[in-house]
Protein backbone atom coordinates (compact mmCIF):
# COMPACT_ATOMS: atom_id res chain seq x y z
CA UNK A 1 0.00 0.00 0.00
CA UNK A 2 1.48 3.50 -0.74
CA UNK A 3 2.49 5.53 2.22
CA UNK A 4 1.50 9.42 2.20
CA UNK A 5 4.91 10.97 3.32
CA UNK A 6 6.11 14.35 4.72
CA UNK A 7 9.37 14.48 2.99
CA UNK A 8 12.06 17.26 3.49
CA UNK A 9 15.82 17.64 1.96
CA UNK A 10 16.39 17.48 -1.65
CA UNK A 11 14.30 17.31 -4.80
CA UNK A 12 15.84 13.84 -6.49
CA UNK A 13 14.50 11.58 -3.59
CA UNK A 14 10.75 13.11 -3.33
CA UNK A 15 10.15 13.24 -7.40
CA UNK A 16 11.55 9.15 -7.13
CA UNK A 17 9.61 8.15 -4.15
CA UNK A 18 6.72 10.00 -6.12
CA UNK A 19 7.68 8.25 -8.75
CA UNK A 20 7.50 4.70 -6.40
CA UNK A 21 3.93 5.17 -5.98
CA UNK A 22 3.44 6.80 -2.60
CA UNK A 23 1.93 10.27 -1.79
CA UNK A 24 4.30 13.59 -1.60
CA UNK A 25 2.03 15.12 0.83
CA UNK A 26 4.45 17.76 2.03
CA UNK A 27 7.72 18.02 -0.21
CA UNK A 28 10.47 20.46 1.67
CA UNK A 29 13.50 21.52 0.32
CA UNK A 30 16.34 23.03 2.23
CA UNK A 31 18.12 24.30 -0.68
CA UNK A 32 17.56 27.23 -3.28
CA UNK A 33 20.31 26.10 -5.22
CA UNK A 34 19.15 22.18 -6.04
CA UNK A 35 19.85 19.99 -9.03
CA UNK A 36 15.83 19.42 -10.13
CA UNK A 37 14.69 21.96 -7.98
CA UNK A 38 12.61 23.73 -10.55
CA UNK A 39 10.74 20.98 -11.48
CA UNK A 40 9.93 19.66 -8.84
CA UNK A 41 8.54 23.16 -7.88
CA UNK A 42 6.59 22.14 -10.71
CA UNK A 43 5.67 18.92 -9.62
CA UNK A 44 4.49 19.17 -6.40
CA UNK A 45 3.17 22.56 -6.70
CA UNK A 46 1.50 23.86 -3.58
CA UNK A 47 2.56 20.59 -2.33
CA UNK A 48 6.36 22.25 -2.19
CA UNK A 49 7.90 24.32 0.79
CA UNK A 50 11.38 26.30 0.06
CA UNK A 51 13.40 26.09 2.76
CA UNK A 52 10.63 26.29 5.79
CA UNK A 53 11.12 27.16 9.33
CA UNK A 54 10.46 23.59 10.43
CA UNK A 55 10.63 24.62 13.99
CA UNK A 56 7.57 27.03 13.21
CA UNK A 57 4.35 26.25 15.41
CA UNK A 58 2.25 27.01 12.34
CA UNK A 59 4.04 24.56 9.88
CA UNK A 60 3.86 21.65 12.56
CA UNK A 61 0.97 22.21 12.45
CA UNK A 62 0.70 21.83 8.60
CA UNK A 63 2.19 18.73 9.08
CA UNK A 64 -0.33 17.25 12.00
CA UNK A 65 -3.15 18.13 9.65
CA UNK A 66 -1.49 16.42 6.89
CA UNK A 67 -1.37 12.85 8.67
CA UNK A 68 1.56 11.27 6.95
CA UNK A 69 2.14 7.49 7.54
CA UNK A 70 5.80 8.73 7.43
CA UNK A 71 8.50 11.14 7.31
CA UNK A 72 11.49 10.61 5.22
CA UNK A 73 14.63 12.81 5.04
CA UNK A 74 17.05 12.70 2.57
CA UNK A 75 19.97 15.51 3.40
CA UNK A 76 17.69 17.79 5.22
CA UNK A 77 20.23 20.37 6.73
CA UNK A 78 18.59 20.88 9.96
CA UNK A 79 17.55 18.92 12.73
CA UNK A 80 13.79 18.34 12.54
CA UNK A 81 11.59 18.99 15.65
CA UNK A 82 10.33 15.57 16.70
CA UNK A 83 7.04 17.13 17.15
CA UNK A 84 7.71 16.68 13.40
CA UNK A 85 8.60 13.38 13.44
CA UNK A 86 5.73 12.25 15.82
CA UNK A 87 2.92 13.61 13.26
CA UNK A 88 3.20 10.86 11.16
CA UNK A 89 2.40 7.29 11.86
CA UNK A 90 5.53 5.62 11.56
CA UNK A 91 7.47 7.86 12.65
CA UNK A 92 10.80 9.09 10.75
CA UNK A 93 13.23 8.14 9.01
CA UNK A 94 16.88 9.64 7.45
CA UNK A 95 19.78 8.16 5.11
CA UNK A 96 23.27 9.63 6.49
CA UNK A 97 26.28 8.82 3.98
CA UNK A 98 28.56 6.98 7.17
CA UNK A 99 28.17 2.76 8.38
CA UNK A 100 26.55 4.35 11.91
CA UNK A 101 27.36 5.01 14.48
CA UNK A 102 30.92 5.91 12.56
CA UNK A 103 31.21 9.57 11.34
CA UNK A 104 27.84 11.08 12.99
CA UNK A 105 27.66 14.42 11.94
CA UNK A 106 27.50 17.03 9.10
CA UNK A 107 30.84 15.64 7.27
CA UNK A 108 31.16 11.91 7.11
CA UNK A 109 32.47 11.75 3.81
CA UNK A 110 35.54 14.19 4.95
CA UNK A 111 36.73 11.98 7.88
CA UNK A 112 35.98 9.07 6.07
CA UNK A 113 39.00 9.86 3.54
CA UNK A 114 41.03 11.87 6.22
CA UNK A 115 40.72 8.75 8.54
CA UNK A 116 42.14 6.37 5.98
CA UNK A 117 38.66 4.06 5.37
CA UNK A 118 38.95 1.61 2.92
CA UNK A 119 35.28 1.71 3.11
CA UNK A 120 31.94 3.33 4.09
CA UNK A 121 28.41 3.53 2.86
CA UNK A 122 24.84 4.47 4.19
CA UNK A 123 23.03 4.20 6.65
CA UNK A 124 18.83 4.28 6.95
CA UNK A 125 17.88 4.94 10.49
CA UNK A 126 15.71 6.39 13.03
CA UNK A 127 14.79 10.07 13.15
CA UNK A 128 15.84 11.54 16.79
CA UNK A 129 16.02 13.93 18.93
CA UNK A 130 19.96 13.64 18.42
CA UNK A 131 21.54 13.78 15.33
CA UNK A 132 22.58 10.41 13.67
CA UNK A 133 21.53 8.61 16.57
CA UNK A 134 18.59 6.61 15.90
CA UNK A 135 18.23 2.65 15.38
CA UNK A 136 19.51 1.32 12.20
CA UNK A 137 17.30 0.09 9.35
CA UNK A 138 19.40 -0.64 6.16
CA UNK A 139 22.98 -0.05 5.12
CA UNK A 140 24.92 -0.29 1.80
CA UNK A 141 28.43 -0.26 1.97
CA UNK A 142 30.88 0.24 -0.74
CA UNK A 143 34.72 0.25 -1.05
CA UNK A 144 36.42 4.01 -1.26
CA UNK A 145 38.71 4.37 -4.36
CA UNK A 146 41.78 5.67 -2.90
CA UNK A 147 42.49 8.37 -5.51
CA UNK A 148 38.66 9.75 -4.68
CA UNK A 149 37.87 13.18 -2.92
CA UNK A 150 35.34 14.37 -1.06
CA UNK A 151 33.10 15.37 -3.78
CA UNK A 152 34.00 12.03 -5.46
CA UNK A 153 33.36 10.19 -2.37
CA UNK A 154 29.73 12.26 -2.40
CA UNK A 155 28.67 11.17 -6.03
CA UNK A 156 29.51 7.94 -5.57
CA UNK A 157 27.30 7.52 -2.85
CA UNK A 158 24.69 9.28 -3.89
CA UNK A 159 22.84 6.00 -5.87
CA UNK A 160 23.09 3.63 -2.74
CA UNK A 161 21.58 5.98 -1.02
CA UNK A 162 18.40 6.88 -3.06
CA UNK A 163 18.53 3.14 -3.42
CA UNK A 164 18.36 1.70 0.23
CA UNK A 165 16.43 5.08 1.32
CA UNK A 166 13.40 4.00 -1.50
CA UNK A 167 13.58 0.16 -0.32
CA UNK A 168 13.24 1.07 3.39
CA UNK A 169 10.35 3.20 2.62
CA UNK A 170 8.84 0.00 0.02
CA UNK A 171 9.34 -2.33 3.01
CA UNK A 172 7.63 -0.13 5.66
CA UNK A 173 4.21 0.41 2.83
CA UNK A 174 4.24 -3.66 2.71
CA UNK A 175 3.61 -3.42 6.59
CA UNK A 176 7.18 -5.23 7.14
CA UNK A 177 9.61 -2.92 8.15
CA UNK A 178 13.24 -3.40 8.36
CA UNK A 179 14.23 -4.78 12.02
CA UNK A 180 16.01 -1.85 13.90
CA UNK A 181 19.09 -2.03 15.32
CA UNK A 182 20.44 0.04 17.89
CA UNK A 183 23.67 1.74 17.49
CA UNK A 184 26.57 0.66 19.72
CA UNK A 185 28.11 3.23 21.79
CA UNK A 186 31.51 2.11 21.81
CA UNK A 187 31.60 2.80 18.48
CA UNK A 188 30.34 6.22 17.69
CA UNK A 189 32.91 8.42 16.51
CA UNK A 190 31.87 12.17 15.09
CA UNK A 191 32.02 13.82 12.23
CA UNK A 192 31.75 17.64 12.70
CA UNK A 193 32.20 20.19 10.27
CA UNK A 194 36.53 20.97 9.40
CA UNK A 195 37.77 23.07 11.46
CA UNK A 196 40.69 25.71 10.13
CA UNK A 197 42.97 23.78 12.09
CA UNK A 198 42.08 20.88 10.01
CA UNK A 199 42.64 23.04 6.61
CA UNK A 200 46.14 23.51 7.45
CA UNK A 201 48.89 21.84 5.89
CA UNK A 202 51.16 20.50 8.49
CA UNK A 203 54.49 19.81 6.87
CA UNK A 204 56.23 17.86 9.28
CA UNK A 205 53.50 15.14 9.03
CA UNK A 206 53.82 12.02 6.48
CA UNK A 207 53.39 12.19 3.45
CA UNK A 208 50.18 9.59 3.03
CA UNK A 209 48.48 11.79 6.08
CA UNK A 210 48.63 14.76 4.06
CA UNK A 211 47.68 13.42 0.67
CA UNK A 212 44.33 12.24 2.82
CA UNK A 213 43.46 15.64 3.81
CA UNK A 214 44.07 17.23 0.77
CA UNK A 215 41.30 14.71 -0.75
CA UNK A 216 39.51 14.86 2.02
CA UNK A 217 38.87 18.64 1.38
CA UNK A 218 39.03 19.08 -2.15
CA UNK A 219 37.80 20.58 -3.64
CA UNK A 220 35.66 22.82 -1.25
CA UNK A 221 37.05 24.25 1.22
CA UNK A 222 40.42 22.60 0.11
CA UNK A 223 43.29 22.73 1.97
CA UNK A 224 45.71 25.38 2.05
CA UNK A 225 49.56 26.10 3.25
CA UNK A 226 51.28 29.60 2.60
CA UNK A 227 54.28 30.57 0.06
CA UNK A 228 55.99 33.82 -0.30
CA UNK A 229 52.99 35.83 2.30
CA UNK A 230 50.47 33.91 -0.53
CA UNK A 231 47.93 31.57 0.51
CA UNK A 232 47.95 28.44 -1.79
CA UNK A 233 44.79 25.76 -1.54
CA UNK A 234 45.53 22.46 -2.73
CA UNK A 235 43.29 20.51 -4.60
CA UNK A 236 45.08 17.76 -6.04
CA UNK A 237 48.88 16.90 -5.23
CA UNK A 238 50.67 13.12 -5.62
CA UNK A 239 53.60 11.55 -4.16
CA UNK A 240 56.98 12.50 -6.07
CA UNK A 241 60.31 11.02 -6.22
CA UNK A 242 63.10 11.80 -6.80
CA UNK A 243 63.71 15.01 -4.84
CA UNK A 244 66.27 16.80 -3.25
CA UNK A 245 67.56 15.55 0.19
CA UNK A 246 68.62 19.00 1.12
CA UNK A 247 64.65 20.05 1.19
CA UNK A 248 63.32 20.83 4.65
CA UNK A 249 59.75 19.65 5.82
CA UNK A 250 57.53 22.59 4.26
CA UNK A 251 60.25 23.69 1.94
CA UNK A 252 58.95 24.34 -1.97
CA UNK A 253 60.89 24.13 -4.58
CA UNK A 254 60.82 23.70 -8.35
CA UNK A 255 62.42 20.37 -9.42
CA UNK A 256 62.45 19.16 -13.13
CA UNK A 257 59.85 21.20 -13.86
CA UNK A 258 57.59 19.88 -10.86
CA UNK A 259 56.47 22.83 -8.45
CA UNK A 260 57.43 20.29 -5.27
CA UNK A 261 56.84 20.24 -1.04
CA UNK A 262 59.02 18.80 1.03
CA UNK A 263 57.66 16.37 3.89
CA UNK A 264 58.64 14.52 6.85
CA UNK A 265 59.11 11.55 4.74
CA UNK A 266 59.11 12.51 0.86
CA UNK A 267 57.68 14.87 -1.07
CA UNK A 268 54.49 16.04 -2.82
CA UNK A 269 54.11 17.44 -6.27
CA UNK A 270 51.25 20.15 -6.34
CA UNK A 271 48.85 19.26 -9.42
CA UNK A 272 45.95 21.55 -8.73
CA UNK A 273 45.78 24.84 -6.71
CA UNK A 274 44.46 28.42 -6.21
CA UNK A 275 46.56 31.20 -5.54
CA UNK A 276 44.66 33.58 -2.29
CA UNK A 277 41.16 31.82 -4.08
CA UNK A 278 42.08 32.27 -7.59
CA UNK A 279 42.56 29.29 -10.48
CA UNK A 280 46.42 29.09 -10.52
CA UNK A 281 48.40 27.49 -13.63
CA UNK A 282 51.78 25.46 -13.52
CA UNK A 283 53.34 28.43 -14.33
CA UNK A 284 51.78 30.99 -12.07
CA UNK A 285 52.38 28.45 -9.26
CA UNK A 286 56.34 28.06 -10.07
CA UNK A 287 56.95 31.94 -9.95
CA UNK A 288 55.69 31.85 -6.55
CA UNK A 289 57.73 29.32 -5.68
CA UNK A 290 60.92 30.75 -7.20
CA UNK A 291 59.79 34.48 -5.61
CA UNK A 292 59.96 32.52 -2.31
CA UNK A 293 63.67 30.93 -3.04
CA UNK A 294 64.65 34.26 -4.05
CA UNK A 295 63.18 36.37 -0.86
CA UNK A 296 66.12 37.39 1.55
CA UNK A 297 63.89 35.49 4.37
Amino acid sequence: MPLKIAFFGLPLAALLLEHDGHDIALAAFCRTDSVGLRRAKRHFGSRAAIKPDATRPAFIQRVRDLKPDIVVSWFWTKRLPMDVVYAARFGGIGAHPSLLPRHRGPDPTFWAIRSGDTETGVSVHRLEADYDTGDVLAVERIAIDPTWNAWQLARALDRPSLRILRSTVAAFARGKPPPAVPQDPNLVTLAPAPTDDDCVLHWTKPTHELLRQVRALAPAPGAYTEIAGITVTVLAARTVSPFPAVMVPGEAAVFHSRCIVRTADGAVELLEVELDGEPASAAQLAELIHSAARSPD
